[in-house]
């Protein structure tokens, strides 16, 4: 194999070193002055300027007027965006969906809202003997299903009104949620602690857990949801099953490029 000629050698550094630069600015919001990045790369301030120039004509980083530190530019948002709205949920979920089946022991969904109704989108069915079966592409009533609820629960109010107004509740089970006003209470208890339950709603010896997925704009699209028979889910193992749920429903959130601290006023 031939080996590198001197200049292929000094643009890999350059590339390197750029990359290095845009790191250090991901992980300070605060900017970085051209000494500090020299300094941190180990670089002479020149050097550190010129790539800086570089990065600024293309709007990969900007200057702040006020304190002449260096920050992430508008460039590297856009390209950001460009790539999330390229993501596949189904991809970008179906190996989360698998390990959660791996822990849980039981199917996994998900789901996501269309015409006030729950379309399957996907789903990794459990090994075990007694499971429900592959309901990819089916629709579902929102609001006695966990994938619904839970995406009710963390929808905008206005949504939320559009989706309640003149709807009339089916009965499917005796835990059916058929009054609007017990529907809000159970979205609320919902917000609080983060998953939704459908304890037989839909259907008897059947529980579920669901968890919200958002997007990078911090909107519900989408919950992720276990599903089994209640002598498997039991009220014991609640929590620790949501807990798995929740995991799973933040890790697919976070590969759309939703980060919380954005939306709940941490820094």
């Amino acid at each position: 194999m031939p080996q590198a000629t001197k200049s292929e050698v000094y643009r890999s550094q350059v590339l390197d070193r750029t990359f290095q630069i845009l790191d250090i600015l991901s992980s300070d919001g605060m900017g970085q002055g051209i000494t500090e990045l020299a300094e941190k790369l180990r670089l002479h301030k020149s050097t550190t300027h010129r790539l800086i120039m570089v990065l600024e004509s293309s709007r990969y980083v900007e200057k702040d007027g006020d304190t002449g530190k260096y920050r992430l530019g508008s460039r590297i948002i856009e390209l950001g965006l460009s790539a999330l709205s390229r993501l596949d949920l189904y991809q970008v979920a179906r190996p989360h969906l698998r390990d959660l089946v791996a822990v849980t022991g039981e199917t996994a969904h998900i789901g996501v809202m269309r015409g006030g109704e729950i379309v399957s989108l996907l789903n990794c069915e459990s090994t075990q003997t007694l499971r429900t079966p592959s309901t990819i592409g089916t629709r579902h009533p929102a609001h006695c299903s966990s994938l619904g609820k839970a995406i009710l629960a963390f929808s905008l109010p206005e949504d939320l009104e559009r989706f309640l107004h003149k709807r009339t509740f089916e009965r499917y089970t005796r835990n059916t949620i058929t009054s609007h006003d017990e529907f809000r209470k159970e979205l609320e208890s919902i917000r609080r602690i983060g998953y939704a339950i459908d304890d037989e709603e839909r259907e008897d010896g059947l529980r579920c857990i669901g968890a919200p997925v958002f997007s990078s704009a911090g909107d519900a699209v989408a919950a992720v949801s276990i599903a089994g028979p209640v002598f498997r889910i039991t009220r014991d193992r609640t929590s620790a099953l949501a807990a798995a749920v929740t995991k799973a429903a933040e890790a697919i959130s976070a590969s759309l490029g939703f980060y919380p601290h954005m939306f709940n006023g941490n820094s």
